[in-house]
């Protein structure tokens, strides 16, 4: 196990320098560029693009650019943005607690529906439990959450005040105006964007373990422990769930990513100042080191987590081996 994971580690710079260099030639090929959004201002000169040209670094050879940037970020600086000037370290650090908090309290809901509902629905396999739980992820997951954000904010934030009801917030973390933020507050802004989100994650999550469960279910060992008099709910919690969870944890590492870049089109929706957000006002500016910054981070994550997804594999099934 201890060798494995030192070989996987040892992979693992190589194949995040390939992907810097993959980003950094596609944001190359983009159409535009940082100076796209000077290049209408009149008051600038063709001399003072060019000026602005040299204080980007973009008057350099592209290769020189990326030798200078793959250098400073192995030492961990990852340049400054050029539309704040702000260093991208500054500004992940200010987004990054925003989006774990409501990734994080998303995911736990996720968890929270997804894994007794499909628990039932593959127990109580074609009755209406497993019916209704089938229709619900169903429609859920067909819905894409742009649209159920939208009626969301449309029912709950407008319509609710417009009837004389308490409207839930629809946008940002705190009320304009409130210093800070009262905890019921920003409790009351996370209800929305975390419900989206919930929902749309836990009818995957929920399809994932019912059809895991039901090939569990299935397996003669859980007959015969049945046959030996096992109560049915430690056989279900303590044997078939615990073997069932392996797709669950496969789609969890998945998800461990997301915790950092954010959910980009809920983010939008609800102006939530998190990662996704940060994400696509950058993609809009053309800015370079802090997509650059983003999608590194996300990639090493991306490699980290399924390692991490192997080990876990073979703690809950002891037949899996790694060498």
């Amino acid at each position: 196990m201890q060798r494995y994971v030192l070989m996987r580690l040892a992979q693992t710079m190589p194949l995040l320098v390939l992907i810097t260099l993959l980003v950094f030639g596609l944001t190359l090929l983009l159409p535009g560029g940082p100076l796209a959004q000077f290049a209408s201002d009149p008051s600038l000169s063709p001399a003072d693009l060019q000026q602005l040209r040299h204080d980007y670094g973009l008057d350099e050879p592209a290769p020189l650019r990326y030798a200078q940037w793959l250098g400073a970020m192995l030492r961990g600086d990852f340049g400054n943005s050029y539309a704040s000037r702000e260093p991208v370290t500054t500004l992940i650090e200010e987004r990054l607690p925003n989006t774990l908090l409501l990734q994080g309290i998303a995911l736990l809901l996720t968890l929270a529906i997804a894994l007794p509902l499909g628990v039932a629905a593959a127990v109580h396999r074609h009755s209406w439990v497993d019916y209704l739980a089938t229709f619900v992820c169903s429609v859920g997951h067909a819905v894409p959450t742009f649209w159920s954000g939208l009626l969301a904010i449309m029912l709950f934030a407008v319509q609710f005040r417009a009837w004389g009801l308490p409207a839930l917030p629809a946008t940002g973390m705190v009320t304009l105006g409130a210093s800070g933020g009262s905890v019921p507050d920003r409790i009351a802004h996370l209800v929305l964007p975390v419900a989206i989100l919930a929902l749309f994650n836990a009818s995957q999550y929920t399809r994932y373990v019912r059809t895991s469960m039901l090939d569990v279910l299935g397996q003669d060992y859980l007959r015969t422990a049945r046959a030996k008099g096992l109560a049915e709910r430690a056989l279900i919690v303590r044997h078939a769930l615990r073997n069932a969870a392996l797709p669950v944890v496969t789609l969890l590492a998945l998800e461990i990513p997301t915790l950092f870049s954010g959910a980009v089109v809920v983010e939008s929706i609800f102006a939530w100042p998190g990662m996704g957000r940060l994400f696509l006002d950058s993609a809009v500016r053309f800015d370079y080191p802090v997509l650059l910054g983003l999608v590194t981070i996300a990639a090493g994550l991306v490699i980290l987590t399924a390692l991490l997804c192997d080990v876990v594999y073979a703690w809950l099934d002891p037949r899996i081996r790694l060498t």
